[in-house]
């Protein structure tokens, strides 16, 4: 549906660069948290059940996986390379567990652009508040890519 607004998107592979960097801080609070299991019907006890937890390794509640990777996408989608893109390839290693209210930053840095293939690698890794390493991840991205520039792709 076009309403006639113009709208953003995000960098060509042409404007982005090996190097290219993005930290952004998040906090996951109850309402993302209960947004999630509503949406999922996630019912994992490990998520949402403190006395279940206390008898556990964890001790407590922590934030289910596919939420980090949901911040780690949405950034994707947000700023690099921004609207238009698209993750065609996501590999995460979850180092340490995540607790609800727990602050984190995310460090994103772009490590490899292939335009024989239309595609940049995003390298992520995750701290705590406490410092301590949480993920690392590498996204493949196709970056935002309008009609007109693939039309023109075609006919060269």
């Amino acid at each position: 549906m076009n309403i006639g607004k113009p709208r953003k998107i995000g960098k060509s592979i042409e404007d982005i660069e090996e190097g290219d960097s993005l930290s952004l801080t998040e906090s996951i609070e109850d309402n993302q948290l209960l947004l999630y299991l509503g949406l999922t019907n996630d019912a994992n006890p490990l998520y949402i059940q403190h006395d279940y937890t206390q008898k556990t390794d964890y001790q407590r509640p922590i934030v289910p996986s596919v939420m980090l990777m949901g911040i780690i996408t949405s950034a994707v989608s947000k700023h690099l390379p921004g609207p238009g893109s698209h993750v065609v390839n996501f590999s995460v290693n979850f180092i340490e567990p995540v607790f609800h209210y727990e602050t984190l930053t995310f460090d994103f840095e772009v490590i490899k652009v292939d335009k024989m293939k239309d595609v940049v690698t995003i390298s992520v890794e995750a701290i705590n508040g406490e410092g301590d390493r949480i993920l690392d991840a590498v996204v493949m991205v196709q970056p935002p890519k309008e009609m007109a520039e693939q039309e023109e792709a075609q006919h060269e």
